[in-house]
């Protein structure tokens, strides 16, 4: 949405350490920048083990600079069905239609592919992030450190505290979190929604065993004006669909820009590969910037 390159590593390539937790078994660190290059040469500073981190996976870091190479010829790219969606925004889906016929122009190989439980992403992870988020920011109630707000008695300093110290967005998800991870809801919306997880994992695994990566837009539609869908949750978190996948597997993703719409208003294509395969991302995503020039345009402000 803002024409820039973003890198969502794998989970545990990149130290959590220092990070306030939202959802523990799904935060990713990955740099915004405004080159694939960037990107590389941070990553190889960012990426490696870290014993203070416990999901941190102790597997080597190779030189990413070295995927940096305009040669894509032989690489199977997989495009998932699903994610070309009933009401997605005309100008992107020929954008991203028009990035994949650029790339198979290169060399690429390209294959059309199922990852049917697509449609229950986005439920399964407005299930699973805020139930770890009502958990992790627990610990934020004034008493050891953050905010603090003065009342008389402990009961009432939480209260105020909480409600003055998180924004409106933050309490909503905490709130539908407890729900969840609470008495009597915990089977019916907590544990199914881990389940419905392992199995979109497993689908993205037999993908890669067809395919070297997955391409697809990263949003249906171009940015919104701001706080134009506040009061709308739902259509903002649908936002979410083609990205979060990549967070409920545990898979690197890329979004880098692709074409600008009517409005002069950027265009996303996403690249998701297989854990700890972020070379290939960074193939493809270099390849397809050195024979366009959308990174170099600027957005409408």
């Amino acid at each position: 949405m803002c024409g820039v390159v973003g890198l969502k590593p794998t989970y545990g390539r990149v130290s959590r350490f220092g990070l306030i937790a939202f959802a523990s078994s799904l935060d990713q660190i990955g740099p915004i920048t405004k080159t694939v290059e960037d990107a590389a040469l941070i990553m190889n500073i960012i990426s490696g083990y870290d014993k203070l981190d416990s999901t941190s996976y102790d597997v080597e870091v190779p030189d990413f600079t070295k995927s940096l190479v305009n040669n894509i010829k032989g690489i199977k790219m997989g495009i998932p069905d699903e994610y070309f969606v009933e009401g997605m925004d005309k100008e992107v889906e020929k954008a991203v239609k028009d990035a994949i016929k650029l790339l198979e122009g290169l060399g690429a190989e390209i294959k059309r592919i199922s990852l049917p439980s697509t449609k229950y992403a986005v439920s399964t992870y407005y299930l699973i992030a805020p139930a770890e988020a009502s958990s992790n920011l627990a610990r934020f109630d004034g008493v050891q450190y953050g905010l603090r707000k003065k009342a008389d008695r402990l009961g009432d300093m939480y209260k105020s505290t909480r409600a003055e110290g998180f924004g409106e967005e933050a309490i909503r998800r905490i709130i539908l979190g407890t729900y969840s991870l609470s008495s009597g809801y915990y089977e019916d919306y907590y544990l199914k929604a881990q389940k419905v997880r392992t199995i979109i994992q497993e689908e993205f695994k037999r993908a890669f065993n067809e395919v070297d990566c997955i391409i697809t837009p990263t949003s249906p539609t171009v940015a919104f004006k701001l706080g134009e869908r506040i009061n709308d949750p739902l259509k903002m978190y649908l936002s979410d669909i083609f990205t979060i996948g990549a967070n409920l597997a545990g898979i690197p993703a890329i979004s880098i820009p692709c074409g600008f719409n009517s409005e002069n208003l950027p265009i996303g294509l996403q690249i998701l590969a297989n854990v700890f395969n972020e070379e290939v991302i960074f193939k493809v995503a270099y390849a397809y910037q050195e024979n366009t020039g959308w990174h170099k345009r600027k957005p409408k402000l």
